[in-house]
């Protein structure tokens, strides 16, 4: 797998010039990210899309029963290579409801039917309308259960981190301009302010807290961010842990900016161990979209 990632590290800021302070006008754009990540908090949850996850990671094999020279080798990992497609989501529970969490129903696993698409937007939806915290854990849990490695998510909402409750917790300097296609763009660098801000990490069912740095990419014409990158790093034993995300964003007809793909690589030391590849259709409002209908109510809820 590439060990190449165009939008972290912390050599490539030491190798970018930051741009002179009159060419972005920094206390607009901020507003403006903050501005979208408010549209976000309040429109994706509303909000439903088919996600497409691509993962290469390295596992090591189940132990057996080995004989010879194998028996005294050391066990090497093997590639291991899944897709999942899933109904996709955001939604919070009571117990944290100021935190937003991406949820699934899953369609298929490496081309294995879990379920129709349309009941599995069924199931999403009541899940997400549902009071409770039952249905939704379930739909963390059973994401987990599908044989990923790490199993790492909750990126696609990265925005929110730039809401304006949190903006003030993290520093900004302009580093350089850009296109991302044939839209100009300015960089923003950014990173803590403050040493408790952390980015947490959902691996599988245990979150991984981690101080954060990386770079916006927001539009020349209006401020807009096309894409969030974010660094992170914490030490397990004696290993070095990073996590480098990438989420590109677009404008939908809904009135806010939405993820349209993420980039998600783990290394262990400077070994690359997993990379995710998520890929997402183009997001509805699940409340007005006539093809869901709710004939089916998930285990655990009423009928009103």
């Amino acid at each position: 797998m590439s060990r190449v990632l165009g939008f972290v590290a912390g050599a490539m800021y030491a190798l970018v010039c930051v741009l002179p302070a009159q060419t972005v006008d920094l206390p607009s754009a901020l507003a403006r990210l903050a501005e979208e990540a408010e549209a976000f908090r309040l429109i994706a949850p509303q909000t439903i899309s088919q996600e497409t996850l691509r993962q290469k990671a390295l596992k090591m094999p189940r132990g057996g029963f080995r004989i010879g020279a194998a028996a005294s080798a050391p066990r090497k990992p093997v590639l291991q290579k899944r897709e999942i497609v899933s109904e996709y989501g955001f939604g919070a529970l009571q117990e944290s409801p100021k935190a937003m969490h991406e949820l699934r129903q899953v369609v298929s696993v490496d081309g294995r039917v879990i379920r129709s698409s349309r009941k599995a937007r069924e199931k999403l939806a009541l899940g997400l309308r549902s009071k409770g915290d039952r249905v939704k854990k379930r739909m963390l849990e059973e994401f987990a259960k599908h044989g990923l490695v790490g199993a790492a998510s909750d990126f696609g909402q990265i925005i929110l981190l730039f809401c304006k409750d949190n903006i003030g917790n993290y520093e900004f300097a302009p580093v350089r301009e850009e296109y991302a296609g044939a839209e100009a763009v300015f960089v923003l660098r950014y990173g803590p302010a403050k040493d408790h801000e952390e980015l947490t990490i959902f691996e599988g069912r245990r979150a991984v807290h981690s101080g954060l740095s990386g770079e916006i990419w927001l539009r020349k014409a209006d401020s807009r961010p096309l894409r969030i990158s974010a660094a992170s790093t914490h030490k397990d034993r004696e290993v070095v842990i990073r996590h480098e995300i990438a989420v590109e964003y677009a404008m939908t007809p809904h009135g806010a900016m939405l993820p349209v793909s993420v980039v998600h690589r783990e290394y262990h030391d400077e070994l690359e161990v997993t990379e995710n590849l998520f890929r997402y259709a183009p997001f509805r409002k699940f409340a007005a979209d006539s093809e869901i209908k709710f004939t089916e109510l998930p285990e655990g809820l009423t009928a009103p």
